[in-house]
């Protein structure tokens, strides 16, 4: 099993995500994850700087850990030839560090570019397939062309491309995107301890990592982190179908006016008990997850990578150990 930290790229600007990419080496995590973002959740969030900026800087600083998109979109905002380019040059100045996450992606970021977002997730579905076949045909290196029906590619070519493409992981939310991570995908990226997900990438022949996040909030006492994670992340506790569908940080404010503390709680982690995260993790490790991102929404970033260094990361691995 490993373990991730995730980069809110939302809640920080990039001298600092880049800081603390650094400070989660250091304190022993075996990857980062961050995402890809136009706007932030919320406007109290204040930030979403350019992602692939951020992971060129950190691979730039790093020397071990693992780096990951959580998750890019590839259909609309960015085209996939775009998304195929900047992975591999990612990949290239990481050493094969570089995971890419991809996903059917939220109307809050998509439709900045005045194209549209797609109504029905049938609709997404497939302009993701289409999208990962253009991704991989372009990583087969030389002159390619592509006609679908949502996407199109004309004599393009990947100069710079590394000899091991990236890891693809594809984010799924119910059986229908598990079925085509493992058709078309490496892994699997989740959001939930959802063992069924994992059934189903296994049944269409997905072998590969399978990567979630973990939602906690670090603070020494329990009620701040509450608070923290109520002023800055309520929007979590929404639910997918709301989180892909509202197109502004101003449409997120108000369907989360009324989440309360105790919502919060339901949801994340909060305070300072390692026995509670040991416990937390191990909900997503025995649905079947093997790369977990601690998502922390508390108010000390570096609180929270001290806190994992001197008194979780020992009992992560005792916790992985025996989980076998």
């Amino acid at each position: 099993m490993q373990i991730g930290y995730k980069l809110a790229a939302e809640g920080f600007g990039p001298a600092e995500l880049i800081r603390q990419a650094v400070r989660a080496e250091s304190a022993g995590f075996d990857f980062v994850e961050i995402s890809d973002h136009f706007h932030p959740w919320l406007d109290d969030q204040g930030h979403s700087p350019f992602a692939w900026t951020v992971l060129g800087a950190i691979a730039a600083r790093t020397e071990r850990i693992g780096l990951a998109t959580g998750v890019t979109c590839p259909t609309v905002r960015y085209h996939p030839a775009i998304v195929a380019q900047a992975a591999a040059t990612v990949a290239l100045v990481s050493e094969g560090r570089f995971t890419l996450g991809i996903g059917s992606g939220e109307r809050l970021n998509e439709h900045v570019v005045g194209a549209g977002f797609p109504d029905t997730v049938r609709v997404r579905h497939r302009m993701l397939r289409e999208a990962l076949e253009i991704i991989r045909l372009l990583w087969r290196g030389g002159y390619q062309s592509y006609q679908g029906e949502y996407l199109h590619l004309s004599d393009a070519r990947i100069f710079d491309l590394p000899d091991e493409p990236p890891v693809i992981a594809v984010a799924a939310g119910g059986p229908a995107a598990a079925r085509l991570a493992a058709e078309l995908g490496d892994g699997l990226f989740a959001t939930e301890p959802d063992a069924d997900l994992i059934e189903h990438y296994h049944a269409g022949g997905g072998r590969g990592p399978r990567y979630a996040e973990v939602p906690v909030a670090w603070a020494p006492d329990e009620q701040a982190a509450v608070a923290a994670a109520l002023d800055t992340s309520r929007w979590a506790v929404t639910g997918w179908k709301v989180m892909s569908e509202l197109p502004n940080p101003a449409n997120f404010a108000a369907a989360s006016a009324t989440v309360r503390a105790e919502d919060i709680r339901a949801q994340f982690t909060c305070g300072s008990a390692p026995d509670d995260y040991v416990r937390a993790v191990g909900q997503y490790r025995d649905a079947g997850f093997d790369h977990l991102v601690l998502q922390s929404a508390g108010p000390d970033p570096d609180g929270f990578l001290d806190f994992y260094r001197d008194e979780l990361r020992a009992r992560l691995g005792s916790t992985a150990a025996a989980a076998g």
